[in-house]
């Protein structure tokens, strides 16, 4: 009886087990059901773009992205970029297998077995709260850096993003192949330090290419992908985070196979290098040129509109623009004009220290208080003050106060504290450089060097610079003299005085110019005039043919002659000219009296390589063969024996102080040498031109200021100024085979009239020891 009670009651609790039971799996089937019709429902939701924008068919197939503008010199190498985020696309066969497999075995080892989702890494990612490892998949992180915004903090704001991810990831599946999407992922990915993309990130981490990244170099780039800032390895204070970080990377490739145990420790004793590489606007190679560029394309852009009629943006559509810049070049064209100038610098520096107006020279001290002053209200920090309504005593206040600052230096950048109207000073004590070289065959544009720092100083001085020309300008004359007259380089003219009268040629003036050396006795040919600058000869030419005739030669030349005024003197170089015009100008000399427009751009392509522009070249005939060759001849005679003849290695100073500012020296050229020197009054500014057959040169040095200068001609003339840049950037040149810079003879016009050859013309010539020239214009 007992016995059947206790089995009644057990039945009993059993049915009622079961039906509690039966309750509890309805309900959590209920829930379930809820649970999932309601994750259905959000991801429905989230497609339908309920909780915001989802991207359309169109654009997955064309994700926005800001694509860089990349700038190739002519031998394929990257110059630099026009951005605002810096990231050039590559393709995936660019990309070196290891890097692809430290990424998937970084982030997502079964990415070729899941179609945007991987369950696995979700059920892990939720049962152990992401203690081991995410659960974002490749594809889900590329589809937030596409299409979903920063996560937020909320936790129901994260559930929806997080749904949009998955939506969108599994959309960006079914549209791209895993190649594809490994790809965009890289190339979208931003490594800090304007490095948007692997392709930026391998040039400014690495400077290399993402083709010969080798394997710890791979696995540094996918350990920044955890977080870029706190596995940064140029940060100082992360360094130990990178280091550790990449042997995990490391450790997960031999993990997954794609390394061996032995490699695996030997990686990761490896220590942790990089070569930074930044590629602001400020740094790079061709700073100058790039801005200027800039210009050109604006131009190019407004008159080039899209299919659409939209407008081009250098910025972010992609463009590839290629530029007639050898790299080559225009690095040796850099560290010519680095080496000199700062080795010049010095100099200028010790010979101001007992300057009471330094650096400023031939000025009182009202008017070096007047030209400080002027710069102050130009400057960037008086514009500023202006602008938050400060008054103009309180600004000029402001720059007396002493306040930490960063200055550019020789001998780098250096933390210093001094006031704001002293760094002014400091500035405007630097010695500043203008170099551009020219194919005149071509027109086009080698090298390009705007001044010596683009971060401390943005004037250009090759292009948007004008300063006054000096002897240099004296071939104009004697060309158009030439031309006229059939003049040869062995007929002679008196050195002796000339006056040219008041009201002739525009005279409002009797002018007699002077020779610098004082000579007047004699005769001497037209190459030893040249060549030693003898102001009475060039006197005589221009008084024969009038300045007219020379200033038709300049427009023909298209140097902008507005501003020339048609008078006798500007034959001895009072105009302000800059170093593109001289440049462009003298080529057509060597180039047999054809000129040719200068090219800075010879293609331009979109981000698919269809072509947009190709340069076509403009030529003009402004001398004939026999003038250009004339001409030539008498440039050559100075680098024989005139001002350039220490480009000879024969020809000895004796002047140590010379050879102390000449980094280089002697450059023992013995190859055939058009050239000219020129020095403005009062040692403002200092000129050579430099011509081989297949290359012109200009070069300027001078300062900001006509009023800061060398006191003396022995630095404060073109010879010691300028022409030392041409010959270590020559000497640079030549020893680069590759670029076939000719050593031979300018090309001889057949059946050439004019007498050449002079057997007697040296009667002037300086002799071997002499001391340095007084070479000087006016």
């Amino acid at each position: 009886m007992g016995n059947t009670k206790k089995t009644a009651k057990a039945k009993k609790q059993e049915a009622e087990k079961r039906r509690k039971y039966s309750k509890y799996k309805s309900w959590f089937w209920s829930l379930f059901a809820i649970g999932l019709s309601l994750t259905v429902l959000l991801f429905l939701l989230a497609g339908w773009g309920v909780f915001g924008t989802m991207p359309t068919f169109e654009e997955l197939e064309n994700p926005e992205t800001n694509l860089a503008t990349e700038i190739f010199s002519s031998d394929g190498e990257t110059l630099g970029k026009y951005y605002n985020e810096n990231r050039t696309p590559i393709k995936f066969e660019d990309l070196p297998p290891h890097l692809v497999e430290a990424l998937i075995a970084t982030e997502d080892e079964r990415y070729f077995e899941h179609s945007g989702i991987d369950a696995r890494g979700t059920v892990r990612a939720a049962v152990f709260l992401g203690k081991r490892g995410g659960a974002s998949t490749i594809t889900q992180q590329l589809a937030k850096l596409l299409f979903t915004e920063n996560a937020s903090r909320n936790p129901f704001a994260r559930v929806i993003q997080k749904a949009k991810e998955w939506v969108i990831a599994t959309r960006l599946e079914r549209q791209y192949t895993k190649e594809e999407i490994i790809t965009m992922y890289l190339n979208k990915y931003d490594f800090l330090y304007q490095a948007v993309g692997v392709r930026s990130a391998a040039k400014i981490y690495f400077d290399k290419e993402p083709k010969d990244l080798n394997v710890e170099e791979a696995a540094v780039l996918v350990a920044m992908l955890k977080n870029p800032i706190l596995y940064n390895p140029v940060k100082e204070r992360f360094k130990e985070n990178a280091l550790e970080r990449r042997n995990v990377v490391i450790s997960q490739m031999e993990v997954n196979g794609y390394i061996t145990e032995e490699e695996e420790d030997s990686l990761q004793q490896l220590p942790l290098k990089v070569t930074f590489t930044p590629q602001g606007h400020d740094e790079g190679v061709a700073t100058y040129f790039r801005v200027y560029l800039q210009g050109f394309m604006k131009d190019w852009i407004e008159k080039n509109p899209k299919p659409d009629g939209s407008e081009y943006n250098i910025y972010r559509d992609g463009l590839k623009i290629y530029t007639s810049i050898d790299s080559r070049m225009q690095e040796y064209a850099e560290e010519a004009v680095k080496d000199h100038i700062a080795h010049l610098q010095k100099e200028f520096d010790r010979q101001n220290k007992s300057n009471k107006t330094a650096p400023f020279r031939d000025v009182t001290a009202e008017e070096r208080n007047d030209i400080i002053q002027d710069a102050m209200r130009r400057s960037e920090r008086w514009r500023v003050l202006k602008a938050q309504g400060k008054s103009n005593e309180e600004i000029v206040k402001s720059f007396g106060e002493k306040t930490d600052m960063r200055i550019f230096t020789w001998d780098g950048i250096k933390d210093t504290i001094m006031t704001p109207r002293d760094s002014i000073i400091h500035y405007k004590s630097h010695l500043q450089a203008g170099m551009m070289s020219m194919t005149p065959q071509t027109g086009e544009v080698k090298a390009w060097v705007g001044g010596v720092n683009f971060k401390h100083f943005k004037y250009d001085h090759v292009k948007q610079a004008k300063r006054q020309v000096g002897s240099t300008f004296k071939p104009f004359v004697y060309a158009t003299a030439i031309d006229q007259l059939h003049l040869s380089p062995c007929d002679t003219l008196p050195q002796s005085l000339h006056t040219i009268e008041a009201g002739k040629h525009g005279n409002q003036n009797d002018w007699t110019p002077r020779n610098s050396d004082g000579e007047y006795a004699g005769m001497i040919s037209l190459k030893a005039a040249l060549a030693q600058s003898v102001n009475t000869v060039t006197a005589r030419l221009i008084d024969r043919i009038g300045p007219k005739p020379v200033i038709d030669l300049l427009e023909k030349l298209e140097i902008d002659a507005e501003n020339i005024p048609e008078v006798p003197s500007i034959a001895l170089g009072t105009a302000d000219l800059s170093v593109f015009e001289m440049v462009s100008a003298y080529s057509a000399f060597a180039n047999e009296g054809v000129y040719v427009k200068p090219v800075i751009v010879n293609r331009i392509e979109d981000k698919n390589g269809t072509i947009l522009y190709q340069h076509m070249p403009e030529t003009k005939d402004v001398l004939s063969k026999e003038a250009a060759y004339v001409t030539v001849n008498l440039l050559e005679g100075v680098t024989q024996y005139g001002s350039g003849r220490r480009l000879r290695g024969t020809w000895a100073t004796g002047a140590e102080h010379y050879k102390r500012a000449v980094t280089g020296y002697p450059y023992d050229f013995d190859n055939p040498i058009a050239g000219k020197t020129g020095t403005t009054q009062n040692q403002s500014d200092g000129w050579f031109m430099g011509m081989v057959p297949n290359l012109v040169t200009g070069v300027w040095v001078g300062a900001e200021d006509r009023s800061v200068h060398f006191p003396t001609l022995t630095y404060g003339q073109g010879a010691t100024m300028a022409l030392p840049i041409w010959g270590m950037y020559m000497k640079k040149v030549y020893a680069d085979k590759e670029l076939e810079v000719s050593k031979g003879e300018f090309p001889k016009p057949e059946n050439l009239s004019i007498e050449t050859n002079c057997e007697n013309y040296g009667k002037n010539q300086v002799e071997e020891g002499d001391s340095l020239p007084d070479e000087l214009d006016f």
